[in-house]
């Protein structure tokens, strides 16, 4: 082995050295690492539609819940209750139960309508609160997709509003309809309610109650468990113990009983602890039903007072435990949707546009390899190579965030770079006035460096900051430009000071170079 072989494996400039080399291979398989927005590949276009009813059903049975709450203390039995069409049917067991039933009602939301037939107490939503729950019914379930698909606002995933009650998703690169459904998810609304009952059929459960089911009370059927079809429960129709009042969701791959198989832990937030709690004090030894999209995923049996934590096992795969985790973590849709349409969409751009504007990027690069070499001579050249390992680090990091790359990214991302030599200029600039002034290339590249540091840096803060401050107040593109902005400072910060300093380093410490023309 040859000194200056020696020399270079054990300088520092060999760890770049070999981030070339991983460099080389990720550019090489670039497909493999990022996806490709629909102007460059296509993907799929799908409409969903949001079923405003099943809101208004929500919203009505949690005020309902809300209002038994204030009263329960007052009455041993509470009444039953029914939402059809819009309206809450409240079955009252006394005259004065059903006067405190409305007079709750009248004072807890302003926004319901309240009428008083006997024991019967109807209540409806005003028709204003009706058209400010479906906005807020599609925008919510907007800002769950995005948070499910593009949660840190860089993959280029559009996800709109169209009319008063559908969505639109574009999935870039996604040409399965199966794989963009997959990717959307399920309503992934979590319940918890106590068990009434349980058996190993409907036909066997419902035989115990008459044939059929208690008012207030519904069938839910367990999820099958290796090949078997699982148990029946009845539990009430509504609860307001549900997944809106999640904190977090994550996946322990072996937080099971024997250690071995994953589970989903869950957190309430301290409204979802103090329910949670009391449900559990007040019915030791029940079992209580944690369901999922209709379906008891499990029934384990009280054995303690629960504050804010619990888990859900069901014999999850560690994929299918992570699904679920993401998917109540990101929150439950406020109303269900449903699938209206499905359609592959092709590339906006045409390949010719394609090719231009990949060429108009080439040039570009090599316009500027050219300024800097006949500007700063070999220091030029040096230049260039550290906007390349920028481009390469800038990649990478995207890559990290799942980032999706589309042909305005590719030329904004060109842009940084051509931005980025800025701070190789105001070094070489500092340079040459010390050289000028007789300081040896030494001491000349040291002063460049420590004098330029902190022009570079306070022009990088200040952009720094203006990028959080998008990302804070943004959204959806705007939210992707600021995070493509904060890696591109970054990463200047990292090649310009770093990199730019190991070369000069190793071509003065190891090479023995004492003259340079800058």
């Amino acid at each position: 082995m040859t000194s200056s072989l020696r020399r270079f494996l054990f300088s520092s400039l060999s760890v770049w050295f070999l981030i070339s080399i991983l460099g080389i291979y990720f550019i090489v398989h670039l497909k493999k690492f990022i996806n490709f927005g629909i102007d460059l590949v296509g993907g799929t276009y799908i409409t969903l539609e949001v079923k405003i009813d099943k809101a208004i059903e929500n919203e009505l049975a949690e005020k309902v819940q809300a209002v038994f709450t204030q009263i329960k203390k007052n009455y041993s039995e509470l009444p039953v209750y029914k939402i059809v069409d819009s309206s809450a049917f409240i079955s009252c067991l006394s005259e004065a139960q059903a006067r405190d039933v409305e007079a709750a009602i009248m004072a807890y939301d302003s926004r319901l309508e309240v009428s008083r037939n006997g024991l019967a107490v109807t209540v409806q939503l005003s028709s204003q609160a009706i058209t400010t729950l479906k906005h807020d019914a599609v925008q919510g379930n907007i800002n769950v997709l995005r948070t499910r698909l593009d949660k840190f606002g860089v993959g280029e995933i559009t996800i709109a509003a169209q009319g008063e009650s559908s969505i639109i998703v574009e999935l870039p690169n996604v040409h399965n309809p199966q794989q963009a459904k997959a990717m959307i998810g399920k309503a992934a609304l979590l319940e918890l309610k106590l068990v009434e009952d349980a058996a190993d059929s409907e036909e066997h459960l419902l035989a115990r109650h008459s044939g059929m089911i208690p008012d207030g009370f519904t069938v839910v059927r367990g999820a099958s468990k290796r090949g078997n079809r699982g148990e029946v429960y009845l539990v009430p129709q509504y609860t307001d113990l549900t997944g809106r009042l999640l904190k977090d969701a994550q996946m322990d791959p072996a937080g099971g009983r024997f250690g071995t198989e994953p589970v989903v832990k869950f957190v309430f937030k301290p409204e979802g602890g103090e329910k949670f709690y009391e449900l559990s004090s007040n019915n030791l030894g029940r079992r209580v039903a944690i369901i999922v999209d209709g379906l008891v995923i499990t029934a384990p049996t009280l054995q303690s007072a629960i504050s804010t934590q619990g888990e859900i096992t069901g014999d999850f795969t560690p994929a299918e435990a992570q699904e679920l985790a993401m998917l109540l973590k990101s929150g439950a849709f406020v109303a269900p949707v449903t699938f209206e349409e499905e359609r592959h969409i092709g590339p906006s751009l045409g390949q010719e546009s394609i090719k231009q504007g990949l060429m108009a990027c080439v040039v570009a690069l090599t316009l500027l390899l050219a300024f800097s070499v006949l500007v700063y001579k070999v220091a030029g050249l040096f230049a260039f190579i550290v906007l390349i390992y920028n481009l390469l680090l800038i990649l990478f990091m995207l890559a990290m965030l799942g980032a999706t790359l589309t042909l305005p990214g590719i030329a904004g991302i060109i842009l940084t770079i051509g931005m980025a030599i800025d701070a190789s200029i105001l070094i070489y600039e500092r340079i040459r006035e010390e050289l000028a002034s007789g300081a040896s290339l030494r001491k000349a590249v040291d002063t460049g460096f420590s004098g330029a540091t902190a022009v570079i840096l306070d022009a990088n803060i200040t952009h720094f900051i203006v990028a959080v401050v998008l990302y804070k107040l943004g959204a959806g593109p705007i939210q992707g430009f600021a995070v493509t902005m904060i890696i591109g400072i970054i990463s200047t910060l990292i090649t310009g000071l770093i990199l730019l300093k190991t070369i000069f380093s190793f071509m003065i410490n190891n090479l023995n170079i004492r003259t340079l023309k800058i």
